[in-house]
């Protein structure tokens, strides 16, 4: 079976991306595996599938690195609106529903092969405290930590430690951000579940971490300029107690390449 594909990144979190809106692709957890390998395949930290729908533009189909359908990915979702545009889907605005429940992106601009997205996130009613850590669950489940310095953590070893303990793993393991303010903004590196490393970039961790930071400072309502590895975001959301609503997700959504593969 030959799969056509594109592969987008936003801030250097990079996905497989297939246009399925004909229902054409089957693809099993061993094909995924294998598209998203970086020495076998294409290389990427996800795979989607853009799906058509009944009720709104299309559907989002997440699936981890290793295969099996992921939670949700908040790059990966503006990611899938660039590529809704770039196969066709000329508005600027789209409506989709995805493994959390349904998302509104909103195209700002687009330069070249860059466009600017922005995503409506879920509302977050909940949060945990864990001495001086936080838990939150923004359609994904993070771990945030502050530290002095985010240069300074081994991320892959000190991530996967935490990921994996015996508070996270019987709800099936959580993402592990670690997070340090710098110059007027939060510097985010994130250790990923399913890709099983340090990503360069990830959506609903960034907008954990803006969310912690404004549990620490007492924050009714917020609006954060992040720093990822793989380049800046934005985080702006309402806040009342525990309750986090109008949540957005905002940043750059690349096109890098297309092309065909056999599996």
């Amino acid at each position: 079976m030959r799969v056509h594909f594109s592969k987008f990144h936003g801030a250097g979190n990079d996905f497989v991306l297939v246009d399925n809106r004909k229902g054409n692709y089957q693809l099993t957890s061993e094909q995924i595996a294998f598209l998203c390998h970086r020495r076998f395949g294409i290389g990427a930290d996800g795979l989607m599938l853009l799906n058509a729908s009944e009720s709104y533009d299309f559907e989002m189909k997440y699936y981890n690195s290793d295969g099996p359908e992921g939670s949700m990915c908040g790059n990966g979702g503006r990611c899938i609106a660039a590529f809704a545009n770039f196969v066709g889907m000329q508005q600027n605005e789209f409506t989709f529903n995805a493994v959390d429940g349904v998302h509104k992106a909103t195209i700002l601009n687009k330069e070249g092969n860059i466009w600017q997205v922005s995503l409506q996130m879920i509302d977050v009613e909940d949060y945990e405290i864990l001495d001086k850590d936080y838990f939150l669950d923004t359609g994904s489940p993070h771990h945030i930590e502050f530290v002095d310095s985010v240069d300074e953590i081994d991320v892959y070893r000190k991530g996967k430690t935490i990921r994996n303990n015996a508070h996270y793993l019987p709800k099936g393991g959580t993402n592990v951000n670690f997070a340090s303010i710098e110059d007027g903004y939060i510097k985010v590196r994130t250790y990923e579940r399913g890709v099983e490393d340090e990503t360069l970039a990830c959506g609903t961790g960034v907008t954990a971490v803006a969310m912690a930071a404004a549990i620490r400072d007492g924050v009714e309502s917020g609006n954060y300029k992040l720093h990822a590895r793989g380049g800046d975001l934005q985080v702006r959301f309402k806040r009342d107690g525990k309750q986090f609503s109008d949540v957005w997700l905002t940043g750059p959504a690349a096109f890098v390449f297309s092309g065909e593969i056999e599996i």
